[in-house]
């Protein structure tokens, strides 16, 4: 699967339990929004991540990719009820950086 590069280091970084290394694939402005709570800019989005790696140990296993829609479908599997599962990742990317990610099921 071709993936753009920010969205490798993302799934790398996820991977790898790295909340910097996450956070730093959003822009300084970016948005997530991940079960009903919205996370804005790359401070909290990192304190976010870590929260969810020290939690659940999530890892995640691409399935597929819409280039045109920027959308990533992908396998999230760890510490939780009902893992694995498999979760859509809408993007919005601005120069070569996530500007806006909405995680749903």
């Amino acid at each position: 699967m071709n993936l753009p590069k920010v969205i490798t280091d993302l799934v790398k970084a996820q991977d790898n339990f790295d909340s910097t290394a996450y956070a730093n694939c959003f822009t300084e402005t970016a948005v997530v929004v991940d079960e009903g709570k919205t996370y804005n800019g790359k401070k909290e989005i990192k304190s976010w991540i870590e929260k969810v790696n020290k939690e659940y140990q999530i890892t995640m296993k691409p399935l597929e990719y819409s280039e045109t829609a920027k959308i990533l479908k992908a396998e999230i599997s760890g510490n939780f009820p009902g893992s694995p599962v498999i979760l859509s990742y809408y993007l919005n990317l601005k120069t070569e950086l996530i500007q806006s990610l909405r995680i749903t099921s």
